[in-house]
């Protein structure tokens, strides 16, 4: 059973934890810390700290009991499984599924096709996803296959030692790489969205740049922090808009001088360019860094053949 609760306008600024337990009365605030350690209470539907700072509006969903609801059903959805080990997998997420059910979605995604190829996973909250990626966003994602390993990863997330790179071909050109620190909330006009704002959460991205193309280039992005939409609002905000992204590149737009055929093949791509290629972490027992990588989908590769074509 999830519950879902907006902050309100008396509790900005404050502790999470601290929070939580005002609005959540039924359950002492140890326990309410102990959930947020667990990942069993998002923040925006993110994992946080309990020292984590929320803001007005903000959405804290807790999950108190561990279990998937009865429209968490096994489904056959195709994935491809780059490892599979006994406390983990990892997967390349194909772009076009949403990862988990939801308000006005409760077949087709993500987790439901892991629960079909793992039932195990049932007894593992949210079917052991512990990241996320957007629904049109393509690549690597971790899922936990048991409880200790779960735990153990959500705890590496909210210290941030895992490493996340991105690859994103984006509308404007760039010279070398530069770091954005700006933060991150929800927009004042669509909530739907996110924006760069002064009272918003601390974000930092590393832009890096890896092809160019005349107007167009690949961009190779690291996050610090795993804020929503974070590289898809941190690249517009900097006049860098992600191909095919339908939210904050709405208008599709085309550079000067781009080529007729282009331009169509620009304004037909289907989702946002934005692929999660690498993804890397300490293993718990041997301490060494694993790292894996999740190759480029068919329908990037393609758009960037015709970028190169563009040059």
């Amino acid at each position: 059973m999830e519950i879902l609760k907006k902050v309100s306008e008396e509790f900005s600024g404050m502790r999470l934890d601290k929070v939580s337990s005002m609005i959540f009365e039924d359950y002492s605030r140890s326990q309410l810390k102990k959930w947020i350690l667990e990942g069993r209470i998002l923040l925006n539907n993110e994992l946080a700290s309990p020292r984590e700072t929320v803001f007005t509006n903000d959405e804290i969903e807790i999950n108190p009991i561990s279990e998937i609801k009865t429209s968490w059903q096994p489904e056959d959805i195709d994935f491809e499984i780059i490892k599979e080990e006994k406390e983990y997998l990892i997967i390349n997420k194909p772009s076009n599924l949403i990862m988990h059910p939801g308000a006005g979605c409760n077949k087709g995604t993500l987790a439901n096709g892991l629960l079909f190829k793992f039932p195990k996973l049932k007894n593992i909250p949210r079917a052991g996803i512990v990241h996320r990626l957007d629904k049109d966003t393509s690549g690597i994602i971790l899922v936990a296959k048991t409880e200790k390993f779960r735990n153990y990863f959500v705890n590496l997330l909210q210290e941030r030692r895992v490493k996340k790179n991105y690859k994103a071909c984006v509308v404007g050109s760039i010279i070398g790489s530069f770091e954005i620190n700006d933060p991150i909330g929800r927009d004042k006009n669509n909530r739907t969205k996110m924006s760069v704002r002064p009272d918003g959460k601390e974000a930092h991205s590393f832009v890096r740049l890896e092809e160019s193309y005349k107007n167009y280039s690949l961009l190779d992005i690291s996050i610090k922090t795993g804020r929503t939409h974070q590289i898809r609002v941190h690249l517009n905000s900097k006049k860098l808009p992600i191909i095919g992204d339908k939210t904050y590149n709405p208008s599709k737009h085309i550079a000067k001088d781009t080529s007729t055929d282009l331009a169509d093949v620009i304004r037909n791509f289907p989702r946002q360019a934005l692929h999660s290629y690498h993804l890397s972490f300490e293993d718990p027992c041997t301490k060494e860094m694993l790292s894996f990588s999740a190759p480029l989908h068919e329908d990037m590769k393609n758009l960037i053949n015709s970028l190169k074509k563009h040059i």
